[in-house]
């Protein structure tokens, strides 16, 4: 095991020194927060791919797939189909607005009104995803180096908290993108072929195994609809992963930097369940499903390669756990503290220095660091604090943001309705029925769309000044797009008015 351990710890070293290279560059609050949107089509690509395949979709998928064969593999499919939907309609939209937070689109979308309660909503939701990844370190350090729970979490949240306060997304993007490749080869060009040869390759896999391992709703239709509702959905709207838009380019490399990484995740899904299925023909009596990735790394693998799968498994966790972090530092800053502050002084205060906006939020993302970890130390059932924010981030928050994109009545007294009716619909009814019920997202999601057209067919329409100002961010007209105030006051008169859609 030396040689896995030296290949972890050289692994951890290069992410310290990455976060100490990546603040040399966070020389502006566009710089520490969105990379200054320069990043191409390579690194866009990779560090998408980083952010939405974590340690579930890595040790869960390959669970799935012991659990219920080559049908495990919806779960992470239907992230990948998310991040395609977002990526080939509306990408584009949203990297040409400019913002830095969803509430702020909310913001310029309805005229301010409805962006301090979708703040709250956003930030829980970013708190529980970084706690969940959190989490998981604690199995991989238990693993490694037999470490007990608590000590794994505060040494992995601390190596991922010290980066991403270090250099914000520029550190995040870099050691995103180191993850992107380990990922790569740990997983897809190593596990996968090594596990199917142990196995006995797919002739004896379907010898060994019932034929639902097979089939492709074997896990079960109203299972696989869930799971649209909740990440395919969640992808079109989390603030980790609109922060990701926010650094591209341009509109083609949102677009196509987007399609290829959705594409991955794809593959990605089947690689983890066919993983997960050689698991179960190898180790047909586990106690946990959850419990084959590590199981056919430390008996199939040969030293080496074990510690570098290891470490793509460990790159998986802190690449979502960087993004959740500076997501949910950034909503609490930007959008809950800064609103806070204004109303407390009777006007929206902003920094006058660039300097100053990247010390407050280097200082928001280790409040929230320190904040993670103790919860995550705290909590014990995953499954249910990770449902929870995906089920109050949908419910409340899907139909009033794609509502403002699409439909241009929508007002925001009808975007607050929305948020509230839906939001209380879905924690009522998990109270109810509990936290893993279908049920809850299914009458959130229609409450909440029925909260928003009534109210604002109800209500007078958005003032034309401000669809006006919409209008011309989505046009990406430069003389109203500015990174000093990216949801600015009024806006210049747009030259030109292409709709919403």
């Amino acid at each position: 095991m030396a040689v896995d351990y030296a290949v972890i710890v050289l692994y951890l070293a290069g992410m310290l020194a990455m976060g100490w290279w990546g603040m040399r560059r966070a020389k502006s609050k566009s710089d520490f927060l969105v990379a200054g949107r320069r990043l191409g089509p390579a690194m866009y690509s990779g560090t998408m791919v980083a952010i939405v395949l974590g340690g579930a979709s890595t040790i869960g998928g390959v669970g799935l797939g012991y659990q219920y064969g080559l049908s495990g593999a919806w779960m992470v499919f239907t992230i990948g189909l998310g991040l395609l939907a977002l990526s080939i309609f509306f990408s584009a939209r949203i990297a040409r607005l400019k913002v830095y937070t969803v509430s702020e689109m909310l913001d310029l979308r309805y005229g301010g009104s409805a962006g301090l309660i979708s703040g709250v909503v956003m930030w829980a939701y970013t708190l529980m995803l970084a706690v969940t990844s959190t989490i998981a370190y604690a199995t991989i350090f238990d693993v490694l180096f037999g470490l007990d729970r608590s000590l794994s979490i505060i040494l992995g949240g601390a190596i991922v908290v010290a980066y991403s306060t270090l250099g914000g997304m520029w550190s995040i993007t870099l050691t995103d993108m180191v993850q992107f490749v380990v990922k790569t080869i740990g997983v897809l060009l190593l596990l996968l072929p090594i596990a199917v040869i142990k196995a006995g390759g797919f002739a004896e896999m379907k010898a060994q195994l019932p034929d639902d391992y097979f089939a492709p709703l074997g896990i079960g239709g109203q299972t696989v609809f869930t799971y649209v509702l909740i990440y395919s959905f969640g992808m079109l709207i989390g603030q980790d992963i609109w922060q990701r838009v926010f650094t591209a380019r341009g509109d083609k490399v949102a677009r196509l930097g987007g399609t290829a990484a959705g594409t991955y995740c794809l593959a990605y899904a089947l690689a983890g369940a066919v993983i997960g299925t050689a698991a179960k023909v190898l180790y047909p009596h586990l106690g946990s499903p959850d419990d084959a990735f590590a199981t056919i790394v430390k008996d199939a693998l040969p030293v080496g390669v074990r510690g570098l799968v290891l470490a793509a498994a460990l790159s998986a966790v802190m690449s979502t756990s960087s993004g959740a972090l500076i997501a949910c530092a950034t909503v609490a800053n930007n959008d809950i503290w800064a609103r806070v502050k204004g109303f407390a002084s009777g006007r929206r205060e902003e920094s006058a220095q660039p300097h100053d906006e990247v010390r407050g939020n280097r200082i928001f993302i280790l409040l929230m660091g320190v904040a993670v970890i103790v919860i995550a130390i705290a909590l014990n059932n995953v499954v249910e604090a990770l449902t929870l924010a995906y089920n109050v981030l949908v419910g409340g928050l899907l139909v009033p943001i794609l509502g403002g994109l699409v439909w241009k009545r929508g007002t925001a007294a009808g975007a607050l309705a929305s948020v509230v009716v839906g939001g209380v619909t879905v924690i009522g009814l998990m109270i109810t029925l509990g936290v893993l019920a279908n049920e809850p997202i299914y009458y959130g999601l229609i409450a909440s769309l029925v909260a928003y057209m009534a109210v604002s067919l109800a209500t007078k329409p958005t003032d034309a000044a401000v669809l006006a100002a919409w209008r011309a961010r989505l046009a990406g007209q430069p003389d109203t797009v500015t990174d000093a105030d990216p949801v600015g006051g009024a806006a210049p008169a747009p030259r030109t008015a292409a709709e919403p859609s």
